[in-house]
């Protein structure tokens, strides 16, 4: 079974690396950017096979390991 995480920044939360992108789509002509959020997608192939219990393996493992929760913000997507 396979897993992808998608994280990103809680609102709020300042994001220097997207406000880099936006400034430098500015720079490249692309001035109706008004805002860019950057994020991570995090792909897992997991051994379990029962799919409640992989979902509840992979929101283990972004609590202790694949997101900060005091500023980030997790999605799961389980996979066929």
């Amino acid at each position: 079974m396979k897993a992808r995480v998608f994280v990103t920044l809680k609102q709020g939360v300042l994001d220097p690396q997207g406000e880099a992108v936006r400034h430098s789509l500015h720079a490249l002509g692309f001035e109706g950017v008004n805002a860019v959020r950057q994020g991570k997608v995090i792909e897992l192939d997991l051994a379990e096979t029962d799919e409640a219990q992989a979902r509840r393996s992979v929101q283990e493992m972004c609590e202790k390991l694949l997101a900060n929760t005091v500023i980030e913000d997790y999605r799961v997507e389980m996979l066929p």
